[in-house]
């Protein structure tokens, strides 16, 4: 069961990635906003409602992934908010680099089905709104 208000910000430049995760998501109850480029996606974390979750390509237009999120972890609006990397990008460095960022997650596209990928935002949502309680 998914808490079907739960909101999610999909950062992605592939309209067939973004397409995908967007109908799985919102199949199972979730609000998906979908932006292409990282300076949207940082516009639209500076409005309100912030998104429950950040699903957040690296290598995008206008402005990268890992800028979003380093900015995203220094201003207190966003600074927990959960953002998981979702990318290409495999190598140790760039997985570091997001992990070092502050990423709740790092998850490489071709290592993961979109079901697992929608297991880890469920299990993520689901333990920040069990801290949020506590």
């Amino acid at each position: 069961m998914t808490d079907s208000k739960a909101r999610i910000l999909l950062v992605e430049d592939d309209s067939f990635i973004s397409g995908m995760y967007n109908t799985k998501l919102s199949g199972l109850g979730y609000q998906v906003t979908v932006v292409e480029d990282g300076e949207t996606a940082w516009e639209t974390l500076q409005k309100d409602p912030l998104p429950d979750l950040v699903l957040l390509d690296i290598v995008l237009p206008k402005k990268d992934g890992f800028e979003i999120l380093e900015s995203a972890r220094k201003e207190e609006r966003t600074k927990n908010l959960p953002i998981i990397l979702l990318t290409n990008l495999g190598q140790k460095p760039d997985v570091e680099r997001g992990v070092q960022l502050g990423a709740d997650d790092y998850i490489i596209k071709a290592h993961y089905t979109p079901t697992e990928v929608v297991a880890k935002i469920t299990k993520l949502l689901a333990s920040k709104k069990k801290e949020q309680s506590s």
